[in-house]
């Protein structure tokens, strides 16, 4: 699978339904990189790593995790550089790392069938906790291209963050505009904080995991009507 140049100084590594691989985004400084999620395992942290590798860029030295859930994360213990997450997303992934450690990897394959599609022929399940963690807000200049890393209330989790490429005008969401897992139930109230988040940072592209970019205005209608 070949990335997608989305701007001058973004990549996207495309979502994959039938392992619910999500897309993997690219954002490129002039100083170093950062990447967007850190993949579903490390069989696929490696594919993006190989497109990158084949379009010429330098891997990422810092990957943004947007939400603590599997097909965002659990390739964490294969990426270059460092990672970071909000402190939410932190202790969630050591909460699921205790588990793990606790009860084995059964009750994890038994959530959906693309969990076992993804971790076929015994491939080990890793979860590690990130480098670094923020609360609230961040901002990051990786050399001409600055980037606000922001903690978001959405229906999906409770640990949501955005990542918005100021200059580029695009917005990655992770999945913050999607419902709860496994009933995919959308909170109104919550749909329409995060509206009013996303309409305020004036991006122009707003990009979800599990789907192609889309302008801001259908990223609102969607929220919108949601929210009734």
């Amino acid at each position: 699978m070949n990335l997608n140049r989305l701007t001058e100084r973004i990549w996207i590594f495309p979502f994959e339904e039938d392992r619910d691989r999500p897309n993997l985004s690219y954002i490129r400084g002039d100083r170093w990189s950062i990447a967007v999620d850190a993949g579903h395992s490390a069989a696929h942290t490696a594919a993006f790593y190989r497109a990158l590798e084949d379009a010429g860029l330098p891997l990422p030295a810092l990957t943004v995790l947007t939400h603590w859930h599997w097909d965002h994360t659990f390739g964490m213990h294969a990426v270059h550089g460092l990672s970071l997450a909000n402190a939410r997303t932190d202790a969630y992934l050591r909460d699921f790392r205790e588990r793990v450690n606790r009860e084995g990897t059964a009750f994890f394959l038994a959530l959906h069938e693309s969990i076992r599609r993804e971790y076929a022929d015994g491939r080990p399940v890793i979860v590690t906790p990130a480098d670094m963690v923020f609360t609230g807000e961040m901002r990051l200049d990786s050399g001409g291209c600055p980037v606000r890393i922001l903690q978001a209330d959405a229906p999906h989790t409770d640990d949501s963050t955005l990542i918005h490429a100021v200059n580029e005008k695009v917005l990655f969401l992770g999945d913050a505009a999607g419902g709860v897992f496994p009933t995919w139930e959308k909170d109104r109230g919550l749909c329409k904080k995060l509206a009013e988040t996303v309409a305020a940072t004036h991006a122009e592209i707003c990009l979800e995991s599990h789907w192609t970019p889309q302008t801001m205005r259908e990223t609102l209608d969607d929220l919108l009507s949601d929210e009734g």
